[in-house]
């Protein structure tokens, strides 16, 4: 079996082929299929983006397809960036340019009103039409000031409160161990079991 992984970011796919290593099928990018085409996110929610993005893969590879979309919602800000998260800052706006607009966003708002969670949409695509979804979610805090150099995205600023670290703080190995997007493809990865097993895919 191969599978698809529908991202052209690098630092995604480097966290995706991780946590999707011991599913013991081959990995590969959409990047690996030259005229593959780009896919406009321009859904209201990040299972309507993760779904955009798996079926155009797996429509273009004849292949099994998997894609996420991730949001991130503040409380004090009534739910943004939301889903609009990757883009805060300007459709070419850096991972930086986002925290930093974000920061700007709750300065002054004190600790006990920073709460944030991320919640991550993975979408399994395949060839025959058929869509899987899996969710998952990390609830933390938006720190004052970046912490951390690991990671990518709002990384720095999201602080994981049981244990006491940013995710930029974290190793991969610990980030993979309670993020949005690892919990989200652990239920992705017992989806994909499954439909191998009933279906030979």
């Amino acid at each position: 079996m191969e599978l698809i992984v529908a991202t052209r970011n690098k630092d995604k796919c480097k966290e995706l082929q991780a946590l999707l290593q011991d599913l013991g099928v081959r990995i590969r990018t959409i990047g690996d299929f030259p005229g593959a085409p780009d896919v406009v996110e321009d859904g209201t929610t990040c299972e309507a983006n993760a779904i955009k993005k798996a079926q155009s893969a797996a429509r273009f590879t004849g292949l099994p397809a998997i894609a996420d979309d991730t949001g991130l919602e503040v409380a004090a800000l009534d739910g943004r960036p939301g889903v609009y998260a990757a883009r805060y800052a300007g459709e070419s706006a850096t991972y930086e340019d986002n925290w930093r607009k974000l920061l700007r966003e709750l300065n002054g708002v004190p600790v006990s009103r920073r709460q944030a969670r991320f919640v991550t949409a993975a979408a399994i695509a395949y060839p025959d039409g058929r869509v899987q979804m899996a969710l998952g979610t990390l609830d933390g805090v938006i720190t004052e000031q970046p912490r951390g150099t690991g990671g990518f995205g709002y990384d720095p600023v999201f602080l994981v409160p049981e244990k006491e670290k940013t995710l930029a703080e974290m190793t991969p190995e610990e980030k993979n161990q309670v993020s949005h997007r690892a919990r989200a493809f652990q239920r992705a990865k017992e989806l994909l079991q499954e439909a191998s097993h009933l279906t030979g895919v």
